[in-house]
C-alpha cells in the first residue's frame, strides 16, 4: 500500500479493547481490510484519538490474506506488543515527507 493509497473502500475489521498513549493523547486501535483485485485480501491497523481532536495515524498494509475470513483471524490474534510496534510504524508513516 503506497501512502497514497485511497482507503474510499476500507472495511472495519475488528476494534480492539485495548488503548495506547502517544504524544499526550489516547488512542482506540482498529483493524481495517480491503479486497484488492483478484480476491486476495489486506489488512491495516488504525489509531484513532479518544478526543477525536488529533489525527488518525495509520499503518500501511501489516498482512495480505487470501481471503477475508482470513484477515478476521489474523486481526483476532493480535496482542498488544504488536500494537506497540504497529503504532510506532503509524506514527514514522506520518512522518515520512510526501514527493
Amino acid at each position: 500500500m503506497s501512502a497514497t493509497y485511497n482507503k474510499l473502500m476500507k472495511e472495519l475489521i475488528q476494534t480492539y479493547t485495548e488503548r495506547f498513549e502517544h504524544e499526550g493523547e489516547s488512542y482506540a486501535i482498529h483493524a481495517y481490510g480491503e479486497q484488492r483485485v483478484g480476491g486476495t485480501w489486506e489488512g491495516w491497523i488504525e489509531f484513532h484519538p479518544m478526543k477525536g481532536s488529533g489525527q488518525i495515524l495509520s499503518t500501511l498494509r501489516e498482512t495480505t490474506q487470501p481471503d477475508r475470513a482470513a484477515l478476521v483471524y489474523w486481526a483476532s490474534g493480535l496482542e498488544p506488543l504488536y500494537f506497540e510496534g504497529a503504532l510506532q510504524r503509524a506514527v514514522d508513516q506520518q512522518n515520512v515527507p510526501s514527493p
